[in-house]
């Protein structure tokens, strides 16, 4: 499958992205967003299925993971950067609407890319992450840690404070 793909780095919104694809340029896009810590890798089999139905399928590793650019600030991670990020690569691929979907940490991206605009997306599937607004008064870490320290994110969230403690002297 990996020789079949063809891999690119695509300029948006002010980084490069590294993104796949696969099938007839002239089939409807199918945009797959990745989870966390994944890459467009998890998709692979899901990229053979589609375009051998037609699609003209995309997966970028989304900004920050594996061959995409990694900004430095932690400002460079907002849900805006990357639903641009997104808007940016449709605009590449000269498409009005994708189909989209999303797992895990991708999905959010896709919720929030249909929430910002959702003139630019044809049909949404979310794995493995719900929609959920944001609670004015309940911090992200917050809700996770109600799952229980065993849950990664919030096993990842400890990891990171210690080592960020011990590499760079802050939290």
């Amino acid at each position: 499958m990996a020789r079949e793909v063809r891999e690119q780095r695509i300029k948006t919104n002010g980084i490069w992205l590294n993104v796949v694809e696969k099938g007839d340029n002239g089939g409807p896009l199918v945009l797959l967003l990745h989870g966390f810590p994944e890459t467009w890798f998890s998709w692979r089999h899901q990229i053979d299925f589609l375009s051998s139905h037609g699609y003209h399928v995309v997966a970028p590793d989304l900004r920050g993971y594996a061959d995409s650019d990694s900004p430095p600030s932690h400002e460079s991670y907002t849900v805006s950067h990357l639903v641009a990020d997104v808007i940016g690569l449709l605009d590449h691929y000269g498409t009005a609407q994708a189909f989209v979907s999303g797992h895990d940490w991708g999905a959010t991206i896709g919720w929030s890319l249909c929430l910002f605009r959702p003139d630019r997306v044809k049909g949404f599937i979310s794995l493995s992450a719900p929609y959920f607004p944001r609670h004015p008064n309940l911090k992200p870490l917050e809700f996770f840690k109600s799952f229980g320290d065993g849950l990664y994110i919030s096993q990842y969230h400890s990891f990171v404070r210690k080592y960020a403690v011990k590499f760079c002297g802050k939290p």
